[in-house]
């Protein structure tokens, strides 16, 4: 490398230390770095990969929206990173319509940019992003978010061209025009969140190994069962065997886990996690491994600390597990979605009513305008689709999710629960503060629900079980 290469490095540098003051965090570099830094390094020479397995895929889903909007020009950001605190950043990922229509997913690039261009035939689709910096720029060693000696390599332009079968440009500034349809235009977000209301071969091949994963990692919480029981925060001790477990195997959790040891367990979000896990309590586990594709599981599953259920638990979590198997019962080809939840609360009304939680019957309970008495204790829905995102399609039309027709290749979860708050006058003092879910992940297929987290127990018995033999 010549003299002259070193004193452009100098010259950007002394370029830049005056556009930004020196701090106790940034401090000017000596001429001795600055004159040998871009030097003596080896070449690194790239073998072209060849197109990962999502690449079909996803060209097969660009199809799909370039035909929806023709003559128009789409912009579909990755997003960027966000500030957590200071001078650090929460972990970049990217934004789910952008990681489904390139297949780019946990190895993508902040501020990436997929762009539709209008032509005469469609559209021709080209991938931006920031190209990987030479050594002989300030970048590599002095940009921290995305100079290679802080965060290692960067993809090549060639390299994810390859990669996932796609034309791939240097980013410098993207600016979109006036006419441009990008994300947040409600069309746009209604096509690419309908788009994945049915899940093609490859998303349910990663839906499987995402649950998969998260059944080892329901295994690990059962062994730290005693160690959770013996911590101060032993919900914390659930949920961090649990983020291992999610981390060795997958790109992490598809959202912050729910450890909620008794009473906790009737708040329906609990994610502080700071609370005692108490031998003769249950905790309510909602976990779920975000595979490295981003494809998300999303389970729930009660569990007696002491690994046996009391009467009343046993009582509570029989009658939750009944309801859940009443809506896979009525989970079938042709019917509306919000016919799963229906058959669901039907059994939920009809036990509160027998215990004597309601003032009114179960029948009246469940009238669509005069009733709802027994959703204090299930106030939330039986059923959400499951995918990319953890409430997949949340931007479909209500036509075409809760009111819509259930279609082979559907991904959705099945929940029923009961929650009987601590202190909550309506219910005898021997339910209070005990709550139960049950949640499984349903792929429809023409002969019926397939439930993909069948093989973590679901009924009581055989949770018992299930903790005697893996604490065993």
């Amino acid at each position: 490398m010549s003299t002259g290469s070193s004193d452009t490095i100098a010259q950007a540098t002394d370029e830049d230390a005056a556009k930004t003051p020196v701090t106790n965090r940034k401090q000017p570099f000596p001429r001795g770095f600055l004159d040998s830094i871009s030097t003596g390094w080896a070449e690194r020479p790239e073998s072209l990969p060849a197109p990962r397995a999502q690449a079909p895929f996803a060209a097969a889903r660009r199809a799909k929206v370039s035909a929806a909007f023709p003559g128009k020009r789409l912009v579909i950001p990755a997003g960027s990173l966000k500030q957590r605190s200071n001078d650090t950043d929460y972990p970049f990922r990217a934004h789910s319509a952008f990681a489904h229509l390139t297949g780019w997913a946990s190895d993508s690039e902040p501020d990436s940019v997929l762009v539709f261009e209008p032509t005469d035939a469609g559209h021709d689709v080209t991938l931006y992003f920031r190209e990987r910096a030479d050594r002989t720029t300030t970048e590599f060693y002095a940009d921290a978010t995305v100079g290679e000696f802080w965060i290692g390599p960067r993809p090549s332009l060639a390299g994810v061209a390859a990669d996932l079968d796609i034309a791939t440009d240097h980013l410098h500034v993207f600016q979109p025009g006036d006419d441009d349809v990008a994300l947040g235009d409600a069309d746009l977000d209604r096509v690419v969140s309908e788009l994945r209301l049915v899940k093609d071969e490859y998303e349910i091949a990663e839906m499987r190994r995402a649950v998969d994963i998260t059944a080892q990692g329901f295994d690990d919480i059962i062994r730290a069962l005693p160690q959770a029981a013996a911590h101060a925060r032993g919900e914390r001790v659930v949920e961090g065997v649990f983020h291992r477990r999610a981390r060795e195997d997958g790109n992490g959790e598809g959202y912050d886990t729910i450890a909620a040891s008794g009473p906790h367990a009737c708040y329906l979000h609990w994610t502080r996690n700071d609370g005692t896990v108490v031998p003769g309590d249950l905790i309510l586990v909602d976990a779920g491994v975000e595979a490295d594709s981003l494809y998300t599981a999303d389970i729930t599953r009660t569990l007696p600390v002491n690994g046996t259920f009391s009467d009343v638990q046993r009582r509570v979590y029989e009658t939750v597990r009944e309801a859940a198997d009443a809506a896979f019962a009525a989970a079938r080809v042709g019917v509306p979605f919000r016919t799963v939840h229906e058959a669901a609360m039907s059994v939920i009304a009809a036990h509160v009513a027998e215990w004597g939680l309601l003032p009114v019957t179960a029948e009246e309970a469940l009238d669509a305008d005069a009733g709802g008495q027994h959703r204090r204790y299930m106030v939330h829905g039986t059923s959400h689709h499951l995918g990319i995102d953890v409430h997949d399609c949340a931007q479909a039309r209500r036509e075409m999710y809760y009111d819509g027709i259930l279609e082979p290749g559907m991904v959705f979860t099945i929940e029923p629960g009961l929650y009987f708050q601590i202190d909550d006058l309506t219910v005898p003092e021997e339910l209070r503060g005990i709550g139960v879910r049950i949640e499984d992940d349903v792929l429809m297929t023409e002969d019926g629900p397939v439930n993909l987290s069948a093989g973590i127990p679901r009924t009581a018995d055989e949770v018992e079980e299930w903790i005697r033999r893996v604490q065993a």
